[in-house]
């Protein structure tokens, strides 16, 4: 059993885990941002006078739901048994560091260098993805315990400025994969840390001293209140940002940046206006400026090269040697490539017929300077370009 092997099922199992456990906590954050949301006065006196401060009704799975709310200011005796909602969240961090050091550091070569964006050491490489997960969560608590977060706007609009510029940073820092990958991964590391440090530690302290009959201090709530409205609105951007792995037009091009930015602000901008749907007042100018800024990313983001393609022929067969010599390595039955069990995507193209077949796949990957991954394998400009050219041809039937 090799090494590489036993890395891909590491892999597996640890996508696996952090898909699982990233869809509890977001499905549980959701629903308690909905169930906050629709609460209504309590119908029945006993129920206010017993510290209700909101009720909802329910059904679902074929039974009826009752679930209230109690004030933080006269909580009714606690029960012995409470659920919290913690482990959800602490396991999608601890999976997704897993997989940074399976998937990202085992090979940065591959993974998270691109000579042409920052000719970094793997050391260093592997340093700086540290430092910005670290750093990530640092600036923002700083932020948040400072005079500024005590206004929730000029936060809010701090927090966007910082985000296009960690955007931008680290689209000049990383590979485009890499990049995208570490702003959902700060993203995501902020909100289960402000689970960790702030949220949970909030609720305990609200509990004890239900517990001990004491006043309850309401800075706990507010901070905790703060924290996950923040999550909330980080939630689609970095969630987009952990998928765009798939779409190499939109991290591979030359702004890949400015489409990372708009299409995280459209994540966030739809968010909200689910927030306030919830809440009975949603404005259809949120989903409109969504809307706008992911036709403003297709179109920017449109295949560049046909309007560079020349009119000069490019045979199969030459496309076929520039593949053989800068693609085969990786996308053959066997890999060649140190660390690779199977081909990527299980593309496979050792052969003229199948090189044909996939052609408008690879020419996306081509075009969009994805593949190689950090121009590992050393592509030339006029191969790249030559490339393009005879991918066309074979994609629709033009010479």
């Amino acid at each position: 059993m090799t090494l590489a092997y036993v890395q891909e099922w590491l892999s597996l199992l640890g996508r696996a885990v952090h898909v699982i456990a990233g869809i509890a906590w977001i499905g549980a954050s959701f629903y308690f941002i909905w169930l906050d949301n629709h609460l209504q006065d309590p119908a029945k006196a006993d129920d206010r006078d017993r510290g209700v401060g909101g009720e909802l009704w329910a059904v679902h799975g074929g039974g009826f739901y009752h679930a209230q709310k109690y004030r933080v200011a006269s909580p009714p005796p606690v029960p012995p048994t409470l659920h919290w909602f913690k482990w959800e969240a602490y396991t999608t961090l601890l999976s997704g560091l897993f997989l940074m050091v399976v998937v990202i550091y085992a090979d940065p070569r591959l993974t998270l260098i691109d000579p042409s964006v920052a000719n970094l050491s793997p050391g260093m490489a592997i340093a700086s993805s540290v430092a910005w997960l670290a750093g990530g969560w640092v600036v923002y608590d700083l932020l948040n315990k400072s005079p500024l977060g005590k206004n929730d706007r000029a936060l809010a609009a701090v927090l966007a400025v910082l985000c296009a510029l960690a955007a931008y940073a680290l689209c000049h820092m990383f590979s485009g994969r890499a990049a995208f990958l570490h702003f959902g991964a700060m993203l995501g590391t902020i909100m289960v840390l402000n689970v960790f440090f702030v949220i949970i530690p909030g609720q305990r302290e609200l509990v004890a001293a239900a517990r001990e009959g004491r006043p309850v201090d309401p800075i706990h709530g507010l901070r905790g209140k703060q924290r996950s409205v923040h999550n909330t609105y980080f939630t689609l951007p970095a969630v987009f940002a952990m998928i765009s792995n798939h779409y190499a037009w939109i991290w591979g091009g030359e702004w890949n940046w400015v489409w990372l930015i708009t299409i995280s602000a459209a994540g966030a901008l739809v968010r909200a206006w689910f927030v306030a749907r919830h809440k009975g007042r949603p404005s259809p100018w949120l989903l409109i400026a969504a809307a706008a800024l992911l036709l403003l990313t297709a179109y920017g983001e449109r295949p560049w090269r046909e309007s560079r393609a020349t009119p000069l022929l490019v045979s199969p067969q030459r496309v076929q040697a520039i593949v053989d010599v800068r693609c085969v390595q990786c996308h053959a039955t066997k890999p060649r490539f140190e660390g690779l069990v199977a081909p990527p995507k299980g593309l496979v193209l050792e052969e003229l017929g199948q090189i044909e077949l996939n052609a408008a796949r690879i020419r996306t990957q081509v075009d969009s300077l994805a593949m190689p991954p950090g121009n590992i394998t050393g592509m030339t400009e006029a191969e790249r370009a030559a490339l393009s050219v005879g991918l066309l041809g074979m994609g629709d039937g033009r010479r």
